[in-house]
């Protein structure tokens, strides 16, 4: 049997989650002297309250191996081969821990895949949807593990923020110190590029930066029958306005809405408004 795991910092509506039987391990979130696994002791209302309350940013980190390892050994049987999506590397140690924790099973009787979405949210999500679809139409794993690169290649992410203070306090923003040096009260525009979150285009309203995204998703992806999602930080209000303008602009098979994983909130903050989308028709036959 194909297992499918897949870590926190990826977004997919929980139905769709337990209908594709995908199993999660959760990123750690450190708020002061304690560590919480999100999703399982801490849900992204308690982290925002905290965040409101402190006024501060924690700190996410990745599963040990350890953690890793007890997942695998907890879903899987002997024959079984574990698929293991994971948060881009250049965010997160994540794939790391899965490699590591696939190096110390080796001799088990099953085998484990980890692959580097290069991403996260909505489209690690749709990887993991995508692989079992394919494997209940009967495909190998080597055809699924070519239409996640695929997917990988062809996906885009764009975000508009509501507030520099996340980004700029998490670092993890590529170009974002000279950015916010020249311009002062924008709403700045984030792209994930190659694996990283990099600063893209100054926009000086959020209704620019709504209107800003929704053109730049069309421009990227033209004509091209898609699936998208419309990820929010705390912002469902904002999700939902975009979600009914957004079939203008794109041309939509699939669509979710979601609330963005703490592991990505806590980089970029509050307010957040992101759009996901992947070309529907470069299967692999």
């Amino acid at each position: 049997m194909l297992r499918i795991v897949m870590d926190s910092g990826g977004d997919l509506p929980a139905d769709w989650i337990k209908e594709n039987q995908i199993d999660i391990i959760p990123l750690n979130v450190h708020m002061d002297e304690e560590i919480f696994q999100e999703n399982v002791d801490l849900s992204i209302d308690q982290f925002y309250d905290w965040v409101e309350k402190t006024g501060r940013i924690p700190k996410t980190s990745q599963p040990s191996p350890h953690q890793v390892i007890e997942l695998y050994r907890k879903i899987a049987q002997s024959g079984d081969v574990i698929l293991s999506i994971h948060l881009t590397s250049k965010l997160s140690g994540t794939y790391e821990s899965a490699v590591i924790a696939a190096q110390e099973l080796v001799n088990e009787p099953y085998q484990i895949i980890p692959f580097d979405s290069l991403a996260g949210t909505g489209i690690q999500g749709y990887m993991c949807r995508e692989a079992r679809q394919m494997d209940r139409d009967g495909a190998e794993i080597e055809q699924i593990i070519k239409r996640l690169e695929q997917i990988r290649d062809q996906s885009e992410i764009i975000f508009t923020l509501d507030t520099l203070e996340f980004a700029q306090k998490s670092g993890r923003v590529q170009k974002l110190e000279s950015f916010l040096a020249s311009v002062l009260k924008i709403k700045p525009i984030i792209t994930l590029k190659e694996g990283a979150l990099a600063a893209g285009d100054k926009v000086r309203t959020r209704k620019a930066a709504l209107e800003f995204i929704l053109q730049e998703m069309a421009d990227r992806m033209g004509e091209k029958v898609i699936n998208a999602a419309i990820i929010h930080a705390h912002d469902l209000k904002t999700a939902l306005e975009i979600s009914e303008r957004i079939r203008e602009f794109l041309n939509i098979k699939d669509m979710f809405i979601e609330e963005l994983s703490i592991a990505i909130a806590a980089n970029l903050g509050p307010g957040t408004i992101g759009i996901i989308a992947y070309p529907v028709d470069g299967g692999v036959s």
